[in-house]
């Protein structure tokens, strides 16, 4: 299979795509083209696996696991980057509590993760995508908003003092 999707990937990603429509017509889960724009499933048809669900569940698990340490990283400094303490300023108390809703749900993700990583089954891993990206649709707009807010703030909350430190 592998060498074959090299030589012609639109055939393997079209594989993949009926693929997952089986998977998606016993569960549930949301559209393949969904699934995609927000967690880049596509990546997987170039992998060969029997579990497509627990493919699909990593990449979910690697874009949440990256959300959850930048909002780890706003929440509690330690050690951040420097560009965070930029973004810390920039953001108000409204957009803190938005990033705790995130943060409480990319953290409970994160437990759910484990267990499902721990110990496999289809029913569980479908459960959680179908649940899990639901969820994040409602999450992302969250991220968007105080993106937004950083974004328009930037300009006003970002110095330089004469140290050569930003602050």
């Amino acid at each position: 299979m592998e060498d074959k999707c090299k030589k012609d990937e639109d055939s393997c990603l079209e594989n993949f795509k009926e693929d997952y429509k089986k998977i998606q017509q016993k569960y549930g889960l949301p559209d393949f083209e969904k699934l995609n724009d927000d967690f880049q499933i596509e990546k997987i048809s170039e992998v060969e696996t029997e579990h497509i669900i627990r493919e699909i569940r990593k990449f979910m698990a690697d874009k949440f696991s990256n959300y959850l340490r930048f909002v780890e990283n706003i929440l509690q400094p330690i050690n951040a980057p420097m560009f965070v303490f930029s973004v810390i300023k920039s953001i108000g108390v409204e957009e803190k509590n938005k990033f705790m809703e995130v943060y409480k749900f990319l953290s409970r993700k994160e437990v759910e993760l484990i267990e499902l990583d721990v110990e496999f089954d289809e029913d569980k891993e479908a459960k959680f995508v179908k649940e899990a990206y639901k969820e994040w649709q409602e999450i992302k707009k969250k991220i968007l908003e105080v993106i937004d807010s950083i974004k328009s703030n930037w300009d006003n909350k970002f110095e330089v003092n004469n140290k050569g430190y930003f602050g």
